[in-house]
């Protein structure tokens, strides 16, 4: 969310952003929200001005009535009695146009980053560079459920009839891949000096709209029927919520923290042929990474995150490259954003794995969270996310890559501690 000051000065900068996102029914929006704060500013300057005069008024009455003067004291009372009902009226007025503003700047994105790429779809994401060589084999490379199948590892059936399509049963050598990879991934970022975290897998609705735009939000979120909790999407939404209305001493900055949390998607909307499987589900793992810093050090770390995440790939011996998402493709509460893909031998394509976002201070201005610099002046923290892995679409690319001509998998040597000390998954 901008800083309401920020549109009222540079209208013409906020609407060129709005269109280089291809949101063009949002440019209303701007004049409309300038308006509504003008309005609030004015009702707020009357309201300040009649509790000044009340405060004055009452010191008089005071006098007054030492004074035996109780017909003027009474005159001055009738005048406080006025003043106060339109102060009421006032306050109501207040609490109106602030909850107006707030909407309308909650649907306002975020000011893109120079560096970003205009495009309307992700069709128009820019490829930055690849790490590894994509190699396609001599053998055809199994769909990967069927290369799960071959390991008796997963039950989709069970899975459909116990909780619907969108879940699944993880079995044997694949059940303790998928757990192999998640405390590998862990062991990873804490070496990386980064502190592990296992936060609340529920959220209130404050945090939920502190953390992610509308849209996100009615697309990913469940909600618990009949309370204020929604099942997190991912553990940076709780992570980040952590910090809610807190003011983080400068000294403590950059925060960094690697999360494991389970997840939960709707994943409204989702088709195509890729969506079969463990692609697209409603329930997956994940390790995360998340950084609160200071504005000026938030592009250093940017570029730290998603590296994390190519290297990790890379010791697992999957090719991957970086593509640099394009401002059609931005989430409003995003300023620059990275998506990690890696390479599919099946399909001889790469896919998504992970996205590294760079958030400014959008979520730290709607969740009040502060930092007190050295100097003692108060600022906004910034903050980024960024997937270290998230099985079992990560599955995907480590059994393509890691597949045999006889149907067996290998297991890199980092993975091998986590296996049992296993060189090979044999079907």
């Amino acid at each position: 969310m901008l800083d309401i000051k920020f549109v009222r000065t540079n209208p013409d900068a906020v609407k060129e952003n709005i269109k280089k996102k291809f949101q063009d029914y949002k440019l209303p929006l701007v004049d409309e929200v300038i308006e509504l704060d003008a309005k609030s500013r004015a009702v707020q300057q009357e309201a300040s001005n009649l509790r000044s005069e009340r405060n004055k008024i009452s010191k008089q009455i005071g006098g007054l009535m030492a004074k035996g003067l109780k017909e003027e004291a009474e005159e001055m009372k009738k005048k406080v009695a006025q003043d106060a009902a339109r102060l009421e009226e006032l306050e109501v007025q207040e609490k109106e146009l602030a909850e107006k503003v707030t909407s309308i700047m909650m649907n306002i994105p975020q000011m893109i980053d120079d560096s970003v790429p205009i495009g309307k779809d992700d069709s128009c994401n820019v490829e930055v560079q690849r790490y590894g060589e994509p190699v396609v084999p001599d053998f055809e490379i199994p769909y990967h459920t069927d290369i799960m199948e071959s390991f008796s590892g997963i039950d989709l059936d069970a899975a459909r009839k116990v909780a619907g399509n969108g879940f699944y049963y993880l079995m044997g050598d694949i059940a303790r891949l998928h757990s192999a990879v998640l405390a590998y991934a862990r062991d990873f970022m804490i070496d990386r000096g980064f502190t592990y975290v296992v936060p609340p897998f529920m959220i209130h609705s404050n945090v939920v709209t502190g953390v992610m735009s509308f849209p996100e939000m009615d697309a990913m979120m469940y909600k618990i029927e009949g309370e204020d909790l929604y099942l997190i999407g991912t553990s940076e939404h709780s992570m980040i919520g952590r910090f809610i209305d807190e003011i983080v001493d400068e000294k403590q900055l950059p925060i960094t923290l690697t999360s494991y949390s389970p997840c939960f998607r709707k994943e409204k909307g989702a088709h195509g042929i890729e969506e079969r499987g463990v692609y697209r589900i409603h329930q997956f793992e994940k390790q995360e990474m998340i950084v609160v810093c200071k504005p000026e050090d938030s592009m250093y770390w940017f570029d730290k995150l998603w590296q994390n995440t190519v290297d990790l790939f890379r010791s697992l011996d999957i090719p991957v490259r970086t593509l640099e998402c394009c401002s059609g493709d931005l989430a409003d509460l995003k300023v620059k954003s990275v998506d990690v893909e890696a390479w599919s031998p099946r399909q001889k394509k790469y896919f998504e794995v992970g996205s590294c976002s760079n958030l400014g201070d959008a979520q730290a201005r709607r969740l009040k969270i502060r930092v007190n610099g050295e100097d003692g002046k108060k600022y906004l923290a910034h903050t980024l996310n960024n997937t270290v892995v998230a099985p079992p679409r990560m599955l995907i690319a480590f059994l393509e890559n890691n597949l045999q001509a006889d149907g067996t998998v290998k297991i890199p040597e980092v993975l091998r501690p986590y296996m049992g000390g296993k060189e090979l998954l044999v079907p």
